[in-house]
């Protein structure tokens, strides 16, 4: 006779391994490939149809949406293959691929927290944070934040692996922001990784002009420093430094300005997000360094601050408070409570501002308590029992 307990044993088993998770990949792609919307998706399937299509594919517009394609030329080439199915597959595909990006996160982050990651807590974790609204708007427009973010954590969180750096150098190919996190990985003193996610990176603005010469020489020109061609920067859903003086100023600040403002501050975040990486807080100093990048960028969209996640779980660790607070600005959405679009955010009065600039108040409110910790003796004291030891690595297993 067999034993009673095996049944328990076995679907404990079920619930700690990887089967929880794959669930809900499967019904994320499955609820992708039937729902309507992704609007950015068609915008990247229109540019893989041109690069097959031999069309020029300098700006190409999308007939449906009418957006055009604003990422660098080698972006382009990443996006064939979606052009290849139908887009309800490519909607599924796109879904299930950030759901289970988004899962992978959360695993690499709980564990490098030192806190147990069983399949069963990543998969209600991940479902606990499409309730997030950059991680839901990331979904329902088919962008790919979230694979990014993945990327960037696997390098940050796992510096040991061979190839470190590379992910950083493919996340910047894409989305040129992901840059930032070479600097963090030249101030904590990774110089091999940094250099190859500049290879990398490199090689892809090869890549861009050897295949798309005329689209890459006006985008890496002009058109790179024009803000205005993914859309107003002054929208309410631009959470950046630029967004923010756009809508105080009524209108785009001088560059000079701007940069006054943005890159001291930025600066200042990554040496903070260095100085806790250092210190043996890898997870702490990865998600200042995408604060840094989301602030400093002249467009951050909400759904750019997928990073909304890891913070979370971080401060979920550290300061169970402070999560609360970050969980309600992420999941309340305040940034589009006053009016917005067409211009209106330039009458917001000023509690209308606090209002609509959350995200950026959140993330500067974030940075000021990392570093009042950075001063705290019990804090990093505390740092080896409740995070990791300073060198120490539990992932490199």
């Amino acid at each position: 006779m067999g034993d009673a307990s095996e049944p328990k044993v076995v679907s404990r088993g079920l619930l700690s391994g990887p089967a929880p998770v794959v669930a809900v990949v499967v019904a994320a792609a499955v609820a992708g490939g039937l729902s309507p919307g992704f609007t950015d998706l068609y915008v990247y399937l229109q540019a893989g149809r041109s690069v097959l299509d031999g069309l020029p594919v300098e700006h190409p517009v999308d007939p449906v949406t009418g957006l055009s394609f604003t990422y660098p030329p080698f972006a382009a080439l990443v996006m064939v293959p979606l052009a290849l199915v139908p887009g309800c597959l490519a909607a599924a595909f796109v879904t299930g691929a950030s759901v289970a990006a988004l899962a992978a996160t959360v695993r690499v982050v709980r564990i490098a927290l030192a806190r147990p990651a069983p399949g069963w807590l990543v998969a209600l974790v991940t479902v606990g944070a499409l309730a997030l609204e950059p991680v839901w708007q990331n979904l329902t427009f088919g962008q790919v934040n979230l694979v990014l973010m993945l990327a960037v954590v696997l390098d940050l969180l796992r510096p040991d692996r061979r190839w470190c750096g590379v992910l950083i150098g493919i996340a910047a190919a894409v989305k040129l922001t992901p840059l930032v996190f070479v600097l963090l990985l030249l101030l904590v003193g990774r110089r091999t990784a940094a250099g190859r996610a500049v290879l990398v990176f490199a090689g892809s603005v090869a890549i861009g002009f050897a295949l798309m010469p005329g689209w890459a020489a006006s985008y890496w020109s002009h058109g790179l420093f024009d803000a205005r061609r993914v859309g107003p920067p002054g929208l309410a859903h631009n959470q950046s430094i630029y967004g923010v003086l756009t809508r105080l100023l009524d209108g785009p600040p001088p560059t000079l300005l701007w940069l006054a403002v943005a890159a001291p501050l930025a600066a200042a975040i990554l040496v903070l997000g260095a100085w806790w990486w250092r210190h043996g807080d890898r997870v702490l100093g990865t998600c200042l360094g995408a604060v840094a990048m989301l602030l400093a960028s002249p467009v951050s969209w909400s759904h750019h601050w997928v990073w909304a996640a890891p913070i979370a779980l971080l401060l979920w660790e550290r300061a169970r408070w402070a999560c609360v607070l970050w969980g309600v600005v992420f999941v309340a959405r305040p940034i589009v409570w006053p009016p917005y679009g067409r211009g209106r955010e330039a009458a917001w009065s000023p509690l209308e501002h606090v209002a609509g600039n959350a995200y950026v108040l959140a993330a500067l409110a974030l940075c000021i308590w990392a570093a009042r910790r950075a001063t705290s003796g019990p804090a990093l004291r505390g740092l080896g029992a409740r995070g990791r030891t300073p060198g120490a690595d539990p992932l490199a297993s």
